[in-house]
């Protein structure tokens, strides 16, 4: 059965606020997910599925906004979506926490860049559905705005290497 990695948005720093993994855990049983695991207080799970990535989000999607009263959004991405997104880090040699993958529904659009403001030093590099950001001064410091971003969700490179060997290992 194939293993999927779900990402919420704004979980537990603002928007949607606390949610307890044990309560996406158990949505995610309720879904007929199998061999589920949360990765710390974020919104990040793993599990196993037949369902589609497009079913996968829906089902979450439609539990969360039951749960939460409002819609919260969520990005999938598979076993082997997750370790090719690690490998593709075009920034391998900077602090795996001042680098973070912001995770998107579709590719980054072509003018993506042309958008940005308030870039001071950050370099960013597109990838097949995500943007890659290094923050040489740390993420909370930063004026940057990317545009294409404001739907997706941002992991670092420490979360994003822990999310694909979870997903790369026996439950």
């Amino acid at each position: 059965m194939p293993t999927h990695i779900a990402l919420l948005r704004a979980v537990n720093v603002g928007g949607t606020g606390k949610f307890p993994m044990s309560d996406l855990k158990a949505m995610c049983e309720d879904a007929g997910f199998s061999s589920v695991r949360t990765y710390i207080a974020s919104g990040n799970v793993v599990f196993e599925s037949d369902l589609s990535e497009a079913e996968v989000k829906a089902a979450l999607e439609a539990r969360l906004e039951t749960y939460a009263g409002k819609p919260v959004g969520v990005l999938v991405r598979t076993a082997a979506e997750m370790a090719d997104i690690l490998a593709g880090n075009p920034f391998p040699d900077r602090a795996p926490n001042h680098t973070v993958a912001i995770f998107l529904d579709a590719p980054p659009p072509a003018d993506t860049l042309a958008g940005v403001t308030g870039q001071s030093g950050e370099e960013i590099r597109l990838g097949r559905r995500e943007i890659y950001v290094h923050y040489p001064n740390g993420q909370g410091r930063s004026k940057l705005k990317i545009r294409a971003a404001v739907s997706g969700t941002a992991r670092n490179m420490n979360t994003v290497a822990k999310l694909a060997g979870m997903a790369n290992s026996p439950a």
